[in-house]
C-alpha cells in the first residue's frame, strides 16, 4: 500500500540538492525513483544532485533528455539516470534495458508515465510541482519506503 512520506517546500537548488543528498546514501541496487512533474519542476536537478552525492564528487550529469539513459558507476553498482520524455511506447523502455536495470541498478526516472505496466511497483514516488516562488516534492512509497526514509529525518 503506497503511502504519502513527505511532503516539503524546497526553496532553491539548494535545498533540492539536500534532500537528494539526504536519500542518496539509503539507496540499493533495485531501487527505482520515480521523478514526476511539469517540465522545470525540479526533476533534473534532484537527479543531478542524487548521483553527485551518491558518487561524493563533483560529476558531469548532463540530462538525458536525447541520450534517454546516462549510467553512472558506483561502488554498489551502476545508476541509471532516465528521462523517458520522448518515448512514445511503453515497449521503447523496455528496448532500452530497463527492465534488468530496475532489478540490478538505482535508476532515477522522469516522466514514469511513459513505463505503462513496465512501472516498478516498490519504486518511490517524488512529485515535484514549481511554484511562483518555490518548488514543492511529495514523496510517496510503500511502508518498507517510509521506514527507510523516515530513519533519515530522525
Amino acid at each position: 500500500m503506497t503511502q504519502r512520506i513527505l511532503q516539503t517546500s524546497l526553496a532553491d537548488e539548494a535545498a533540492t540538492a539536500a534532500l537528494a543528498a539526504t536519500i542518496a546514501p539509503i539507496l540499493l541496487p533495485g531501487d527505482t525513483l520515480l521523478l514526476e512533474g511539469d517540465i522545470g519542476a525540479g526533476k533534473s536537478a534532484f537527479a543531478r544532485a542524487l548521483i553527485r552525492a551518491r558518487l561524493g564528487r563533483m560529476e558531469d550529469v548532463p540530462s538525458p533528455t536525447f541520450t534517454l539513459v546516462q549510467t553512472y558507476e558506483d561502488a554498489d553498482g551502476d545508476l541509471w539516470h532516465c528521462d523517458l520524455y520522448r518515448l512514445t511506447h511503453p515497449d521503447e523502455a523496455l528496448e532500452l534495458g530497463l527492465d534488468t536495470a530496475f532489478e540490478t541498478a538505482i535508476c532515477l526516472v522522469e516522466w514514469p508515465d511513459r513505463l505503462g505496466a513496465a512501472t516498478p511497483q516498490n519504486a518511490l514516488r517524488l512529485a515535484f510541482v514549481a511554484n511562483q516562488d518555490n518548488h514543492n516534492v511529495t514523496i510517496t512509497g510503500s511502508a518498507a519506503w517510509a521506514n527507510r526514509v523516515r530513519v533519515l529525518h530522525g
